[in-house]
């Protein structure tokens, strides 16, 4: 038996076998290293069991859940806008090209001022990980110093966080108050970023990670997006876009490019095994066949799809193709910082698209069939589907993941879920913790094997 575990945590947790399949561990030993990486999963028949119980049990080394309480991995979520966290609720029923001139790019112009984004960013940073968020891929601003102060942020808070500097250097598309100063100095001021965030990763145990991020095509000139391709490539990041969200922004690089999304971004380099797209509800057939080839990432978002994007992913169809999904609040297209909450919209959304909405029609004509997703799907594509597509060990309890994990307490007072059969199955349990939980029901956060976050 291996004597030398940094920690050890004794309870019954949750976590994907696949898209379709959850395993229930239940009252395992869960053993970590130094690093906070699952060493040892033990199960109450396997050989060490006891012998490591025994050694472990009433040492500060050791932590035992209490009834009621369960292990969940903590979430992943793939797309969120930084600083729109200051305007989250506002203005979800207008147009998004309207939402975005009106409300978004003068708000996000404002973190220029260094004390704002600090403010904000750190609110946003504590209200996710009570929300038990321990990853997140964040768009911050066109601002090089504010977009590395969330960088710092996250590594202070224990965050893992995925930063990207957005560049927005198009001249005609992009208004003379909020767009970088020119195509060089985009592509110069991120390969700078770039280097800060990898010199600040390699003191933070949790990681922080540079990300490569033009806005979207409509923002963006044709040397921006190729640069920012070759930037990628040369530092190895992670890349992140939007794709095929809406009609509009579909329309809009069709007209200019001739060509999809997809294959817009393909051509440019930006499509790989470390890409995440939001969206992409617009995605054809070949374009799928594309984002499977390559890699890359769908980042779904089923609450702002439902306010911004004139249609709903369907991603039951995506993940048969193979694409690797995960779930994106996009705060603040969409109003909520819970992946709980859309968990739930991914599962309601799937069920809309296969079934239809236009009840004039006849129900054969109505849905697009075999769209439904199941919640073991939706919560897939929260932990483990998250960590797929970010080529990253977390989403997972197994040996040789990483123990980012929220404790999930059924019985918190005034958050008490509703269960009167005590021969009710585990997965069943899960369900209700899924569709049912508020932040107080998510009594700790534990991110690389660190406490990030406790209720009281």
């Amino acid at each position: 038996m291996d004597r030398t575990f940094d920690q050890v945590f004794r309870g019954s947790a949750f976590t994907s076998r696949s898209p379709q399949e959850v395993s229930v561990l239940e009252d395992c030993l869960f053993c970590l290293d130094e690093k906070g990486l699952i060493r040892r999963i033990l199960k109450p028949q396997d050989h060490d069991y006891e012998t490591v119980l025994a050694t472990y049990s009433g040492t500060e080394k050791f932590r035992e859940l209490a009834d009621g309480q369960y292990f969940l991995p903590g979430f992943i979520d793939l797309h969120i806008h930084a600083p729109q966290w200051a305007q989250a609720g506002t203005a979800m029923d207008i147009p998004l090209h309207d939402w975005l001139n009106t409300y978004t790019f003068p708000l996000e112009s404002k973190f220029s001022d260094l004390d704002f984004a600090r403010k904000v960013y750190q609110d946003l940073v504590t209200t996710l990980l009570a929300n038990g968020t321990t990853t997140a891929l964040y768009f911050a601003t066109v601002h090089k110093e504010a977009s590395y102060l969330l960088a710092q942020i996250c590594a202070d808070k224990g965050q893992r966080g995925l930063v990207g500097k957005v560049v927005m250097d198009d001249k005609e598309e992009n208004p003379a108050y909020y767009r970088d100063e020119s195509t060089e100095a985009a592509l110069s001021e991120t390969e700078d970023f770039i280097q800060l965030v990898q010199e600040l990763n390699k003191t933070t145990k949790q990681g922080v990670y540079p990300v490569v991020t033009p806005r979207f095509i409509p923002s963006c000139t044709d040397e921006a997006l190729a640069g920012l391709g070759e930037l990628a490539k040369k530092y190895g990041t992670h890349i992140q876009s939007h794709c095929s969200e809406s009609d509009w922004e579909h329309n809009y690089v069709h007209e200019r490019m001739h060509k999809s999304d997809t294959f817009a971004l393909h051509e440019m380099g930006l499509l790989q095994d470390k890409a995440i797209m939001a969206h992409a509800v617009f995605l054809s057939d070949e374009d799928a066949d594309l984002f499977a080839e390559t890699g890359t990432a769908i980042a779904h978002c089923p609450i702002s799809n439902v306010c911004f994007s004139n249609g709903v992913l369907p991603a039951a169809r995506f993940t048969r193709k193979g694409i690797d999904i995960g779930l994106g609040t996009d705060i603040s297209g969409g109003f909520s910082p819970s992946l709980f909450d859309n968990i739930r919209q991914a599962v309601i959304s799937s069920r809309m698209l296969e079934e239809g909405v236009d009840p004039s029609l006849a129900a054969p004509e109505r849905g697009l069939p075999q769209s439904r997703i199941s919640a073991n799907e939706a919560f897939y594509y929260a932990t483990a589907g998250g960590g797929q597509s970010l080529s990253l060990p977390i989403g997972r309890l197994e040996e040789n993941y990483i123990w980012d994990v929220q404790v999930i307490d059924v019985n918190a007072t005034n958050a008490k879920l509703p269960l009167f059969d005590e021969g009710i199955s585990m997965e069943n349990l899960l369900h209700k913790i899924l569709f049912l939980s508020r932040p107080e029901n998510i009594r700790e956060v534990w991110v690389q094997g660190e406490c990030v976050h406790k209720r009281t």
